[in-house]
């Protein structure tokens, strides 16, 4: 039934976009475990509502099994035999250890860092307005500056950028190879005015290029005496 309704709507249509969507929303749910998505949707390090008396109520704990929300240290009590990861906050970020994370998780291509002594990983995006200079290596997701060995800078964008609906959209913004503008590339919009032609910058020097040194007035030097 499908396949006869994507030959009456035609190459690109609603019904295709459709079935498309539905087939990678599949697809991402048999590639990744069920609690990931719900993990980086999740916001750490507010008050439990339940323990909120307890100086031990920042909800900095996550149970993979009940996909629940964050847990303070008390709230883990009940969740003694499941699997459960603490997050950490670096420059108000959240992050999680990789000793943890790749436990449960292949973290493959994602960038980590190390932060007092422990090698970490961040949970999701953090864009950067422009790559800084000499950077040869950016995020395939939201362009961070990366090291040349790693494809993501979070658990975030590997699930945006391993996804085929991505890949798609990425591989329609390139221009084919063989094209008079690029040679494959993607060709980025510049919004910087360009650099006007020689030409036209030697006339306005010259337009505006001062005559002579100006002299003083030959009555500038005369004294008066009375």
């Amino acid at each position: 039934m499908k396949l006869k309704n994507r030959r009456i709507m035609g190459a690109g249509g609603p019904m295709e976009e459709e079935v498309g969507e539905e087939e990678d929303e599949e697809e991402q749910s048999n590639k990744w475990p069920p609690w990931l998505k719900p993990l980086l949707q999740t916001s750490f390090f507010v008050q439990c509502k339940l323990h909120a008396d307890s100086h031990r109520s920042e909800c900095n704990m996550y149970c993979l099994d009940c996909k629940n929300g964050a847990l303070c240290s008390i709230c883990l009590h009940f969740h003694k035999d499941h699997r459960a990861i603490q997050i950490r906050r670096s420059s108000y970020h959240d992050v999680i250890r990789v000793s943890e994370i790749q436990k449960f998780l292949d973290i493959a291509g994602v960038q980590t860092y190390i932060i007092n002594s422990a090698r970490i990983v961040f949970l999701n995006e953090r864009p950067q307005p422009r790559p800084g200079k000499g950077v040869t290596n950016t995020c395939q997701v939201c362009e961070r500056s990366l090291l040349d060995s790693f494809s993501f800078c979070s658990l975030g964008c590997k699930i945006v950028g391993t996804s085929k609906s991505f890949r798609s959209k990425k591989l329609c913004i390139e221009e084919p190879e063989g094209s008079d503008s690029g040679g494959g590339k993607s060709r980025i919009p510049s919004f910087t005015p360009s650099t006007p032609p020689p030409a036209a910058t030697a006339t306005y020097r010259t337009a505006k290029r001062r005559k002579g040194v100006p002299h003083r007035a030959p009555l500038g030097a005369l004294i008066i005496q009375y």
